[in-house]
């Protein structure tokens, strides 16, 4: 290791309980940075986009979300852990509450503190959570300093390191790739159709799967649908007659939208019908993109649980969730029309069609983990899809 790479290291602020720690870790960043900490879960190195979400609890919903796939989570919040791992037998309609998937999804998880789990729904601290799926964690840095960093030069690419490794060739590795070039979604779909069916229910939504999270599965089901999930390279308008289906979703998921050229034709063909259509997060962007719209890169995103929306149709303001990079050019739109902005940096939040029953947010509705401020636009869609004219 070069003696320049070592004068970069930060000594690890160690956490007040001890009993977790595995190796040495370091943080590789592309500019050249290299935090050091501890090690947590398992040893060796995870490569993604290094991105923050400031939150102060629901890791494990946060951890579970395909929309992170390719990406290495940091916490804002510095006491992480403290409540364990919930059970995933916890359920409603079938699915798990305290989970956004079945498995952890992020590359690697990047902390300031690893506490002592202590809940009386625990089942397992976060520590064995990782061991048990093969994830790498680092704590002890200071993420005040890598969040102002992100804040000021943008996220980029980065390698968590875990274990007693090379790190110039490391380093060489994290220039050389680009989060916006790589297709995650792949990764995450279903490889098959999985059909979710509530007792009574009474109407079918085809879902085009790019890495759903539960809490939208949760959400549907409550309101009685029975859910078609299908692989993104499927055809919905097939799938929907062949269920005889209501609607069509298109789901949140990770990675650069504009990517998915096939998808973006099949949403388009959507939008040619006059099929009750939803779209969430990166649905929404495939919605958009479909319409003739542009995206664009965030500096360093929306994620978090606390990110006011406002509702342009009703002057109204809530709380949302969030968690996406890319964000939609208001003005490129064509047919569709701006429904939400973000307060902050008044970015597209939500579209909708004025003459079609087709809405979509860019923020996550379900709002797992988060405020319950934005449950309500399921029942928008739910009205559309009971033909009950837009919703609104």
């Amino acid at each position: 290791m070069q003696p320049s790479l070592i004068a970069k290291f930060k000594n690890p602020e160690r956490s007040n309980w001890q009993g977790h720690l595995s190796s040495e870790a370091y943080l590789v960043l592309e500019d050249g940075t290299v935090f050091k900490g501890k090690g947590f879960g398992s040893e060796g190195i995870k490569y993604g986009e290094v991105v923050f979400t400031t939150g102060m609890v629901g890791y494990p919903e946060s951890l579970t979300d395909p929309s992170y796939k390719g990406q290495i989570l940091t916490m804002t919040y510095p006491l992480i852990g403290n409540y364990g791992v919930p059970s995933k037998e916890i359920k409603e309609n079938g699915v798990p509450i305290h989970y956004e998937s079945d498995k952890i999804q992020v590359e690697g998880f990047v902390i300031s503190k690893l506490m002592k789990s202590n809940h009386w729904a625990s089942k397992k601290s976060l520590d064995e959570w990782f061991k048990e799926e093969g994830i790498s964690g680092i704590e002890g840095i200071d993420t005040r300093a890598l969040v102002k960093k992100i804040r000021e030069k943008g996220v980029m690419m980065g390698a968590l390191v875990v274990g007693d490794y090379e790190l110039d060739e490391i380093m060489e590795k994290v220039k050389k790739l680009s989060y916006d070039e790589m297709n995650f979604i792949d990764k995450v779909t279903p490889k098959e159709i999985i059909v979710h069916e509530p007792e009574n229910s009474n109407k079918s939504i085809v879902v085009v799967d790019c890495g759903i999270k539960y809490g939208i599965l949760r959400e549907l089901l409550k309101r009685g649908f029975k859910v078609i999930r299908i692989p993104y390279h499927y055809d919905p308008i097939d799938v929907l007659e062949e269920f005889n289906a209501d609607g069509i979703l298109f789901s949140n998921g990770p990675g650069n939208p504009a990517l998915l050229k096939e998808l973006i034709k099949k949403a388009q063909e959507v939008i040619e019908y006059n099929i009750p259509t939803m779209g969430i997060c990166l649905g929404s962007q495939i919605l958009s993109l479909a319409d003739g719209g542009e995206i664009y890169k965030l500096k360093y995103g929306h994620r978090g649980i606390n990110k006011p929306v406002k509702d342009l149709k009703s002057g109204k303001a809530f709380v949302t969730t969030q968690n996406h990079g890319y964000a939609v050019k208001a003005q490129s739109l064509n047919e569709f029309k701006v429904w939400m902005i973000n307060i902050d940096d008044k970015s597209v939040e939500g579209i909708y069609h004025p003459n079609k029953p087709i809405i979509a947010t860019q923020f996550h509705p379900e709002a797992s983990p988060g405020p319950l401020d934005s449950t309500w636009i399921f029942d928008v869609f739910s009205k559309m899809v009971k033909g009950e004219a837009h919703g609104f």
